[in-house]
């Protein structure tokens, strides 16, 4: 069985990781943001400001995952018997909102543009705002993979919100580069335009991590491959004749699990809960993300299974 001292120790362990990571994310951010914005200004790129304002909102979120993880990982109290895992969710949900609105003002402003005029009017973008465009498609997309890394490794909703962000920031460049460049050859207007694509892609991102958020809060059963993997383990512990029922719920990136199994109906009571605790301590050691599982025990029906 996983000791309480361990798991205190694990949530210890992710917090610190996580908010190493957000660290990273916002220094990262901070130096980024400064130099598109003043890629953009200088540059006249409209596109690299709207990027400039994406990668500032970076910073916000990184903020907002510090916090969420600090609250999930405090220990359980009277009031939260269960834990605090599910402030990882809420930090997600405040995340993705936060998303969806930094790309729909980026949107509404590039609309207003066009329907202006005021974008065919405008100067061709310098050699600066393509050079910078470039430079946050690097950096973005390397932020993507060293915080899904880690969001992977600790199954943290608040983490791999973070790392979509990353990423919807390297489309939204990639939508910029496209856009500064079409402006420097003669389309004054693709500059605009490429705002316009990099809100499609900060509200897809917003939607994405919303839904995975709320399906967290609300219990949702964990992947087909790891109940299947769950239900294997506990049918290869010795005693247990078969698995009646498993059943698996997320609690923000924490799993819990409950399962029936059949032993001899022969066996005495102590003899059952020992091949009861060896598939709870099986289960917890091969996957780390159960928080706590509960195990009963029926007596064996051999016409059930026949």
């Amino acid at each position: 069985m996983v000791s309480a001292a361990s798991e205190v120790s694990s949530a210890s362990d992710f917090e610190k990781t996580a908010v190493r990571v957000s660290g990273v994310s916002i220094a990262g951010n901070l130096v980024l943001s400064v130099f598109k914005l003043f890629a953009g200004i200088f540059a006249h790129s409209g596109a690299m400001v709207s990027d400039a304002v994406h990668s500032a909102s970076d910073v916000v979120s990184s903020l907002i995952v510090i916090v969420g993880v600090k609250l999930a990982a405090r220990a359980p109290d009277r009031e939260h018997p269960y834990g605090h895992e599910r402030f990882e969710c809420v930090a997600a949900i405040v995340l993705a909102v936060l998303l969806l609105v930094s790309g729909l003002f980026i949107g509404h402003t590039g609309i207003e543009k066009i329907m202006s005029g005021e974008a065919e009017a405008m100067e061709a973008p310098g050699v600066l705002a393509l050079v910078a465009a470039a430079v946050s498609i690097l950096v973005k997309e390397g932020m993507f993979w060293y915080t899904r890394h880690y969001a992977r490794k600790y199954s943290s909703g608040a983490l791999m919100a973070d790392a979509w962000h990353h990423r919807s920031d390297a489309l939204s460049s990639i939508g910029a580069l496209i856009g500064i460049a079409g402006a420097m050859c003669g389309y004054p207007i693709a500059d605009t335009v490429a705002s316009l694509l990099i809100c499609v892609f900060i509200a897809k991102a917003a939607y994405d991590i919303f839904r995975d958020a709320v399906g967290r809060m609300v219990d949702r059963a964990c992947s087909a491959e790891t109940e299947q993997a769950i239900r294997a383990l506990a049918a290869s512990v010795p005693g247990v004749v078969h698995v009646d029922l498993l059943q698996t719920r997320m609690f923000g990136s924490r799993i819990y699990v409950d399962i029936e199994i059949s032993a001899d109906g022969n066996l005495t009571l102590n003899e059952g809960h020992a091949i009861a605790r060896q598939v709870h301590e099986s289960v917890e050691n091969r996957f780390p993300e159960v928080k706590h599982i509960m195990v009963h025990v029926n007596p064996d029906q051999e016409e059930d299974h026949e």
